[in-house]
Protein backbone atom coordinates (compact mmCIF):
# COMPACT_ATOMS: atom_id res chain seq x y z
CA UNK A 1 0.00 0.00 0.00
CA UNK A 2 2.56 2.66 1.26
CA UNK A 3 4.39 1.72 -2.32
CA UNK A 4 1.10 2.18 -4.26
CA UNK A 5 1.34 5.78 -2.73
CA UNK A 6 4.76 6.54 -3.29
CA UNK A 7 4.63 5.84 -6.65
CA UNK A 8 1.23 7.87 -6.88
CA UNK A 9 2.99 10.79 -5.02
CA UNK A 10 6.09 11.00 -7.46
CA UNK A 11 3.61 10.74 -10.60
CA UNK A 12 1.61 13.90 -9.40
CA UNK A 13 4.91 15.86 -8.52
CA UNK A 14 6.20 14.84 -12.27
CA UNK A 15 3.03 15.88 -13.76
CA UNK A 16 2.78 18.98 -11.57
CA UNK A 17 6.65 19.70 -12.74
CA UNK A 18 5.55 18.99 -16.77
CA UNK A 19 2.90 21.30 -16.23
CA UNK A 20 5.15 24.14 -14.75
CA UNK A 21 7.62 23.69 -17.96
CA UNK A 22 4.68 24.18 -20.02
CA UNK A 23 3.59 26.85 -18.70
CA UNK A 24 6.81 28.64 -18.72
CA UNK A 25 7.26 27.28 -22.47
CA UNK A 26 4.02 28.61 -23.27
CA UNK A 27 5.58 32.06 -22.30
CA UNK A 28 8.29 31.93 -24.29
CA UNK A 29 6.19 30.90 -27.37
CA UNK A 30 3.97 33.96 -27.04
CA UNK A 31 6.53 36.24 -26.89
CA UNK A 32 7.87 34.68 -29.98
CA UNK A 33 4.83 34.45 -31.56
CA UNK A 34 4.89 38.48 -31.28
CA UNK A 35 8.02 38.96 -32.51
CA UNK A 36 7.69 37.10 -35.45
CA UNK A 37 4.49 38.13 -36.27
CA UNK A 38 5.57 40.90 -38.48
CA UNK A 39 7.42 38.32 -40.98
CA UNK A 40 4.01 36.04 -41.21
CA UNK A 41 2.80 38.42 -43.40
CA UNK A 42 5.53 38.09 -46.24
CA UNK A 43 5.82 34.44 -45.37
CA UNK A 44 2.23 34.29 -46.29
CA UNK A 45 3.03 34.98 -50.19
CA UNK A 46 5.50 32.13 -50.18
CA UNK A 47 4.18 29.77 -48.25
CA UNK A 48 1.20 29.94 -50.43
CA UNK A 49 3.53 28.99 -53.34
CA UNK A 50 5.08 26.33 -51.65
CA UNK A 51 1.84 24.79 -50.25
CA UNK A 52 0.69 24.72 -53.86
CA UNK A 53 3.83 23.60 -55.01
CA UNK A 54 3.71 20.71 -52.29
CA UNK A 55 -0.34 19.86 -52.64
CA UNK A 56 0.90 19.46 -56.37
CA UNK A 57 3.90 17.02 -55.59
CA UNK A 58 1.83 14.82 -53.24
CA UNK A 59 -1.13 14.40 -54.72
CA UNK A 60 -3.56 16.76 -52.10
CA UNK A 61 -6.08 15.06 -49.91
CA UNK A 62 -5.22 11.27 -50.64
CA UNK A 63 -4.05 8.64 -48.07
CA UNK A 64 -0.34 8.56 -46.76
CA UNK A 65 0.79 5.68 -48.12
CA UNK A 66 1.47 4.48 -44.61
CA UNK A 67 2.95 5.61 -41.11
CA UNK A 68 6.07 4.07 -41.63
CA UNK A 69 5.01 2.05 -38.57
CA UNK A 70 6.45 -1.37 -40.22
CA UNK A 71 6.49 -3.91 -37.17
CA UNK A 72 4.68 -6.18 -35.17
CA UNK A 73 3.32 -6.79 -31.06
CA UNK A 74 5.68 -8.55 -28.34
CA UNK A 75 3.82 -8.83 -25.43
CA UNK A 76 5.89 -8.20 -21.98
CA UNK A 77 5.39 -10.05 -18.85
CA UNK A 78 3.35 -7.08 -17.11
CA UNK A 79 0.36 -7.92 -19.99
CA UNK A 80 1.68 -4.69 -22.28
CA UNK A 81 2.04 -5.00 -25.95
CA UNK A 82 5.27 -3.38 -26.94
CA UNK A 83 5.46 -2.47 -30.88
CA UNK A 84 8.55 -4.27 -32.16
CA UNK A 85 9.54 -1.83 -35.34
CA UNK A 86 10.06 1.61 -36.77
CA UNK A 87 7.38 4.31 -35.72
CA UNK A 88 7.77 7.66 -38.38
CA UNK A 89 7.52 10.90 -36.47
CA UNK A 90 7.02 12.93 -39.42
CA UNK A 91 4.45 15.85 -39.90
CA UNK A 92 1.53 15.09 -42.32
CA UNK A 93 -1.24 17.13 -43.00
CA UNK A 94 -3.20 13.53 -45.50
CA UNK A 95 -4.90 11.51 -43.27
CA UNK A 96 -2.85 7.87 -42.29
CA UNK A 97 -3.21 4.03 -43.26
CA UNK A 98 -2.12 2.51 -39.31
CA UNK A 99 -1.23 -0.94 -38.82
CA UNK A 100 -3.10 -1.35 -36.04
CA UNK A 101 -6.44 0.32 -34.12
CA UNK A 102 -6.14 2.05 -32.03
CA UNK A 103 -2.44 3.29 -33.35
CA UNK A 104 0.54 3.03 -31.09
CA UNK A 105 2.69 5.75 -33.13
CA UNK A 106 3.71 6.81 -36.67
CA UNK A 107 3.34 9.78 -38.92
CA UNK A 108 0.78 12.00 -37.69
CA UNK A 109 -0.95 15.67 -38.23
CA UNK A 110 1.00 18.33 -37.11
CA UNK A 111 -1.68 19.46 -34.31
CA UNK A 112 -2.47 17.03 -31.52
CA UNK A 113 -5.52 16.38 -29.39
CA UNK A 114 -5.84 18.07 -26.18
CA UNK A 115 -5.04 15.62 -23.68
CA UNK A 116 -4.69 17.42 -20.13
CA UNK A 117 -7.37 15.25 -18.71
CA UNK A 118 -9.24 15.48 -21.79
CA UNK A 119 -12.44 13.13 -22.58
CA UNK A 120 -13.96 13.34 -25.85
CA UNK A 121 -17.50 11.79 -26.54
CA UNK A 122 -17.18 11.17 -30.20
CA UNK A 123 -14.28 9.55 -32.24
CA UNK A 124 -11.65 11.67 -32.79
CA UNK A 125 -9.32 11.88 -35.53
CA UNK A 126 -6.49 8.95 -34.95
CA UNK A 127 -3.98 11.25 -36.83
CA UNK A 128 -4.37 13.99 -34.19
CA UNK A 129 -4.50 11.51 -30.88
CA UNK A 130 -1.08 9.64 -31.99
CA UNK A 131 0.83 13.41 -31.56
CA UNK A 132 -0.42 13.29 -28.06
CA UNK A 133 1.09 10.33 -27.55
CA UNK A 134 4.44 11.76 -28.88
CA UNK A 135 3.83 13.76 -26.20
CA UNK A 136 3.87 11.56 -23.47
CA UNK A 137 0.01 10.86 -23.52
CA UNK A 138 -1.92 7.69 -22.41
CA UNK A 139 -4.89 7.69 -24.86
CA UNK A 140 -7.74 5.54 -23.15
CA UNK A 141 -10.49 4.11 -25.52
CA UNK A 142 -13.54 2.21 -25.77
CA UNK A 143 -15.87 0.32 -28.22
CA UNK A 144 -19.75 0.06 -28.03
CA UNK A 145 -19.36 -3.34 -26.14
CA UNK A 146 -17.46 -1.23 -22.97
CA UNK A 147 -19.85 -1.46 -19.73
CA UNK A 148 -21.50 2.17 -19.20
CA UNK A 149 -20.36 2.01 -15.43
CA UNK A 150 -16.88 1.39 -16.52
CA UNK A 151 -16.73 3.96 -19.55
CA UNK A 152 -17.63 6.33 -16.76
CA UNK A 153 -15.45 5.64 -13.98
CA UNK A 154 -12.20 5.80 -16.43
CA UNK A 155 -13.71 9.02 -18.24
CA UNK A 156 -13.55 10.30 -14.28
CA UNK A 157 -10.03 9.08 -13.99
CA UNK A 158 -8.86 10.87 -17.01
CA UNK A 159 -9.88 14.06 -16.10
CA UNK A 160 -8.11 13.89 -13.20
CA UNK A 161 -5.24 12.84 -14.75
CA UNK A 162 -2.96 15.11 -17.02
CA UNK A 163 -1.54 13.61 -20.04
CA UNK A 164 -4.38 11.77 -20.84
CA UNK A 165 -7.22 11.72 -23.45
CA UNK A 166 -10.44 9.54 -23.65
CA UNK A 167 -12.93 8.94 -26.39
CA UNK A 168 -14.70 6.19 -28.00
CA UNK A 169 -13.13 3.79 -31.01
CA UNK A 170 -15.59 1.29 -32.61
CA UNK A 171 -12.86 -0.18 -35.08
CA UNK A 172 -11.10 -1.23 -32.21
CA UNK A 173 -11.06 -5.19 -31.25
CA UNK A 174 -11.45 -5.04 -27.25
CA UNK A 175 -14.04 -3.44 -25.58
CA UNK A 176 -11.44 -1.23 -23.87
CA UNK A 177 -7.87 -0.37 -24.26
CA UNK A 178 -5.05 1.63 -23.18
CA UNK A 179 -2.41 3.19 -25.24
CA UNK A 180 0.78 5.02 -25.38
CA UNK A 181 3.54 5.74 -27.68
CA UNK A 182 4.71 2.07 -29.12
CA UNK A 183 2.99 0.33 -26.13
CA UNK A 184 -0.98 -0.76 -25.80
CA UNK A 185 -2.97 -3.09 -23.39
CA UNK A 186 -6.33 -4.07 -23.14
CA UNK A 187 -7.67 -4.08 -19.36
CA UNK A 188 -10.55 -5.71 -18.06
CA UNK A 189 -12.76 -2.72 -16.94
CA UNK A 190 -12.53 1.02 -14.81
CA UNK A 191 -11.08 -1.56 -11.57
CA UNK A 192 -8.77 -3.49 -12.94
CA UNK A 193 -5.66 -2.67 -11.41
CA UNK A 194 -3.44 -2.84 -14.79
CA UNK A 195 -5.34 0.66 -15.38
CA UNK A 196 -2.97 2.77 -12.80
CA UNK A 197 -0.21 0.62 -13.61
CA UNK A 198 -0.14 1.47 -16.99
CA UNK A 199 -0.97 5.56 -16.09
CA UNK A 200 2.07 4.97 -13.46
CA UNK A 201 4.26 3.79 -16.19
CA UNK A 202 3.25 5.82 -19.41
CA UNK A 203 2.27 9.00 -18.09
CA UNK A 204 5.28 11.21 -19.40
CA UNK A 205 6.99 7.84 -19.35
CA UNK A 206 10.54 6.69 -20.82
CA UNK A 207 9.16 5.79 -24.02
CA UNK A 208 8.04 9.46 -25.03
CA UNK A 209 9.35 10.88 -27.63
CA UNK A 210 8.46 14.40 -26.39
CA UNK A 211 8.92 14.65 -23.23
CA UNK A 212 7.49 17.82 -21.34
CA UNK A 213 5.43 18.69 -24.86
CA UNK A 214 2.38 20.66 -24.38
CA UNK A 215 -0.97 18.71 -23.92
CA UNK A 216 -3.03 22.63 -24.12
CA UNK A 217 -3.80 24.83 -26.84
CA UNK A 218 -4.07 22.17 -29.38
CA UNK A 219 -7.28 20.37 -31.04
CA UNK A 220 -10.48 19.94 -28.81
CA UNK A 221 -13.69 18.85 -30.63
Amino acid sequence: MGSAKKSSAARTARIEEMRRAEQARERRNRILTVAASVVVVAGLVVGGVVLIQSQSDDGGGSAADDAKSAGKFATDADGVRAWKGTLGREHVTKSVDYPVTPPVGGDHNPVWMNCDGDVYEDEINPANAVHSLEHGAVWVTYNGDAPKADVEALAAKVKKTPYTLMSPVDGQKDPIVLTAWGHQRTVTGAADPAVDAFLAKFVQGQQTPEPGAACTNGLSK
